[in-house]
Formats: structure tokens, C-alpha cells, sequence
């Protein structure tokens, strides 16, 4: 869409140059009325003018089409046309008694003049040709207002594109400016709804910040805002409370899991259950996060996640998969966060690419100042797949058991922490998922050696 300002000043522009140009027809229209003979006197000495030929001891008025028109449209017309001694005259029958003797001499212009009786007027015009003045005294003419109108506009075109011109720009200025103050309070507006959370929309417009023409908007916005911040807050009491009842039950299935006697089929509900109770860890984390329930403070984030590969080290084993914690630079690997939260955010990716890395032999988890990545060494993602894994109940294997929610929570806990979750992936060279943290804070604390495990 185009600017506001620059529309508003063209269409005004352009309505103020109509404007204008019907004023002009209207003027044209009137003023010739209100002086006709002058007007008509300007045309009349200027056909004449075009049509008078001076050769030696003659002069001729030819009857170019203009002085025909104009002798067909006045059937009283008379007309005198003298150069020195040289004279031509029209229709000198219908000719009244004029003050004026030939030849005349007198000033270079023209005028109109009342004839000896007092009853009609004619026009009197003195051009100089050469080095003869060529005098002309023309009565009765008849005018058609169009050729009145094209003899106005071809003497006065400059002044007119000029005048035209400076009053288009003044109302084009004049428009750009009250635009310019409407689009101003169009950013104050937008800088406003911009700086409310998203997570927490809870802050309003005031309408006093606005112009009057903004206030139904602003209004709307503000009701918008309104019932986006309840949404937002039904939606996370919803989860905190469920996560809350999903705990009961898990803790009771969990000792009622320990009267299997079957070994085989105990460890692997157990492991089904210690996958459950941290999906539904996570969902409490979030909700709590999301609604600032938990304060955060600094974590080590080479602690952390020296802790979950510990915590897959059997897995690993048992997998045949060699974890690995590197370094990528000195420590402190410090970040503003909740401890439990990162903590299921790391065990989302640790287990995902134990589970889902096809042919992966070796894990390496590598931190940074506010990084942390889990690289394998597997199959890799088809191409498109990336985005398609942080959409909830989405999973990178059709047959496998999960439910997909795993990198979709790792994307919001990430989101409560004011950072992204981002993977990166090629069929045949492995996957890289990072969790990348805002900048770490400047705190001291003892960097963590390497773990191996294999």
C-alpha cells in the first residue's frame, strides 16, 4: 500500500487543479461578458492585423478564413484600416460619424471609443508595421466566446500554468502536512502496540496519546489486546492444571508399576513412565514460566548438561552411542533461566537423537557463552523436515512410539526464555539442534572438564 501522506497530497493536488480549472472557465466565461467590447476589440484588431498585407503603394486585407468568420457573424460590421496614407476600408454604409480623421496618428495601443452620436462604440487600435503605423477602427463586431477564450488563454498561458502550478503545490504542501500529522499519529499508535508483550498483552493504548480520527481504532485495538491477554490466561491456567492432575495419577502408576514381576516388562513401563512424568514436568515448567511464576536466575549451562548426559549415559550404552561433552571456548557458560525447565529442554534433544539418529555412532554436546548444541553423526532429516518437527504431535518417525510434543515444548520453554530453538540438518551428514540463550550473564564460575562415556 502506498503512503498515506503522498496519497492524500495527490489526490488534493489533483482535486485542487480541477478546482481550479473550473474556475478558470468560469472566470474566462464572465469577465469577457462584463468587458465584451475590450475583448472583443483585442480579437477583432488581431484577425486584422494577420489579414493586412502593405506592398509599396497598396494595402490589402485578404479574406483570410478568421475575417470571414467574423464577417459572417457580424452582419453590421464595418471596419477602417490605414497605413499612412493608405487606406481600406469595410462596409463604410453601415459606418457612424467618427471622432477620428484619416490618416491617424497617435499612440501605439488600443482603446474603445464612442462614436459622434453617442449610440454604438468601436474599437480603435494602433500597431506599429514597419516604419508605418497601421491604424484600425473596426464596429459591430461579433465574437464567438470560444475564439474570446482561445485569444485569453494564448496571452495570459504563462501566468496561468504559473498561478495553476503555485496553487496545486500550496494544497499539495498543505495536504502533505496534515498527512504527515496523521501518519505521525499512526507510528505513535503502532510504536505503542509494538511495545506490549505478546505473552503478557496486558497494557493498553491510552486515547489520549492519539488523534481523535485514531480513537475507534486504538478502541478496537485495545478490546483486541483485552481478550487476547484472557485467551493467553485460560490457556495457561489450562495447562498448569493439567499438568498439576497429571502428576497424581503418574506417582500412583509409577509404585503400582513396581509389583510387575515380570523384569523385563517393569523396566520398560518404568521407562515409559519416567518419559511421561517429564513431558508433563516440562507442560508444568512452561505454564509456570509463561506466567512468571518461577524467577529466573543464573545456570551453568555446562553443568546442566554435563548432568543429562550423565543422566543418558545408560542409554547410550546400551544403544552402542558414544556421548561426548565439548568445550567450545573458556567458561563461565552462564544464562538467565529456570534450571528445571533447560534441564527437560537438553533431555528433549539428548534422547530425541538417541531415539530418532538413525546410524549415529557418536553425540557430542557442545557448549558456548549462551549455546548449547547435541550434534550426531546419523542419517539426517529429509530436507523440509526441520520446520515441520516444531509443530506439536509431529515426529520424525511415522512408526515410532512418540508423540511429537518433545521439540515443540523445547521451542516454548526456549520462547519463555527469551531465545530460539534452531536445527539444522543434511540427508546423510547428521543433525544439529541448538538451544541458544540470550547473552550470557558476566558471572565467574568454575568451568566444568569433558565428559566422555561410551
Amino acid at each position: 500500500m502506498t503512503s498515506i501522506a503522498r496519497t492524500f497530497a495527490l489526490s488534493l493536488g489533483i482535486a485542487a487543479t480541477t478546482i481550479f480549472l473550473i474556475m478558470l472557465g468560469v472566470f474566462i466565461w464572465r469577465y469577457p461578458m462584463e468587458e465584451r467590447e475590450f475583448r472583443a476589440c483585442r480579437v477583432v484588431v488581431a484577425v486584422l492585423d494577420r489579414a493586412t498585407v502593405i506592398e509599396g503603394q497598396n494595402l490589402t486585407v485578404r479574406p483570410t478564413p478568421a475575417l470571414e468568420e467574423l464577417r459572417t457573424d457580424s452582419p453590421n460590421l464595418w471596419y477602417v484600416v490605414s497605413a499612412g496614407d493608405l487606406v481600406s476600408e469595410y462596409g463604410s454604409e453601415r459606418r457612424p460619424a467618427l471622432p477620428f480623421a484619416f490618416p491617424y496618428h497617435g499612440p501605439i495601443g488600443s482603446s474603445v471609443f464612442s462614436t459622434l452620436d453617442q449610440k454604438s462604440t468601436f474599437c480603435l487600435a494602433v500597431a506599429q508595421r514597419g516604419p508605418l503605423q497601421l491604424t484600425m477602427m473596426v464596429g459591430a463586431p461579433q465574437v464567438r466566446f470560444g475564439r474570446i477564450a482561445r485569444n485569453f488563454l494564448a496571452r495570459s498561458i504563462f501566468g496561468i500554468i504559473t498561478l495553476a502550478l503555485a496553487f496545486a503545490a500550496t494544497v499539495a504542501i498543505g495536504s502533505m502536512l496534515a498527512a504527515r500529522f496523521v501518519s505521525r499519529g499512526i507510528e505513535r499508535v503502532a510504536h505503542r502496540a509494538l511495545a506490549i508483550d505478546p505473552s503478557a498483552p496486558q497494557g493498553l493504548i491510552s486515547l489520549s496519546e492519539v488523534p481523535t480520527e485514531l480513537k475507534p481504532l486504538v478502541a478496537a485495538l485495545n478490546r483486541a489486546f483485552g481478550e487476547i491477554d484472557a485467551y493467553i490466561r485460560m490457556q495457561r491456567r489450562f495447562l498448569g492444571n493439567a499438568a498439576h492432575q497429571l502428576r497424581t495419577p503418574l506417582t500412583l502408576l509409577r509404585a503400582k508399576i513396581e509389583d510387575v514381576p515380570e523384569p523385563a516388562l517393569r523396566a520398560e513401563l518404568v521407562r515409559d513412565v519416567r518419559r511421561l512424568t517429564s513431558l508433563v514436568s516440562a507442560m508444568l515448567d512452561l505454564a509456570r514460566l509463561q506466567n512468571h511464576a518461577i524467577e529466573k536466575r543464573p545456570i551453568d549451562l555446562a553443568e546442566i548438561t554435563l548432568d543429562v548426559l550423565a543422566d543418558f549415559s545408560p542409554s547410550a550404552l546400551d544403544a552402542g552411542i558414544e556421548l561426548a561433552l565439548e568445550h567450545a571456548e573458556e567458561g563461565p557458560f552462564l544464562v538467565q533461566g529456570v534450571d528445571a525447565a533447560v534441564r527437560s529442554a537438553l533431555a528433549n534433544l539428548v534422547g530425541n537423537a538417541l531415539i530418532h539418529a538413525y546410524g549415529a555412532r557418536r553425540i557430542v554436546a557442545t557448549v558456548s557463552r549462551g549455546d548449547i548444541s547435541i550434534d550426531d553423526d546419523g542419517a539426517g532429516l529429509p530436507d523440509g523436515a526441520e520446520h515441520r518437527l516444531l509443530e506439536p504431535f509431529q515426529t520424525g518417525n511415522s512408526a515410532g512410539d512418540g508423540a511429537g510434543l518433545g521439540l515443540s515444548i523445547v521451542r516454548e520453554i526456549m520462547a519463555a526464555h527469551g531465545g530460539e530453538l534452531v536445527i539444522s540438518s543434511a540427508p546423510g551428514r547428521g543433525t544439529t539442534m541448538s538451544l541458544r540463550f540470550p547473552e550470557a550473564t558476566a558471572t565467574t564460575r568454575s568451568p566444568h572438564p569433558d565428559l566422555q562415556t561410551g
